[in-house]
């Protein structure tokens, strides 16, 4: 492995998923302006993310259900006459 390749300056970081304010504590290097006061009193540096496992489908189970067989009916119908 390369040396000197890796980030010195890992710091404590919480991560918020802001679709369902779930919020975790983890190290990253990220840079960022905002700060959040976390359950331990601290003040920690603040990333906004837009999704993470507690909102995300493959890990909820939420997925959405995509009807493939109406859609190729459906273009198999369109374009039968095509086909003649």
């Amino acid at each position: 492995m390369k040396k000197d390749i890796h980030p010195e300056s890992y710091r404590k970081v919480v991560f918020k998923d802001m679709s369902n304010d779930y919020a975790f504590i983890t190290r990253s290097t990220t840079a960022t302006s905002e700060t959040i006061v976390w359950e331990d009193g601290n003040e920690y540096p603040l990333i906004k993310v837009e999704i993470s496992h507690m909102s995300h489908p493959f890990y909820t189970g939420k997925s959405v259900f995509v009807d493939t067989a109406g859609r190729i009916e459906k273009f198999n119908k369109r374009y039968a006459k095509n086909k003649k």
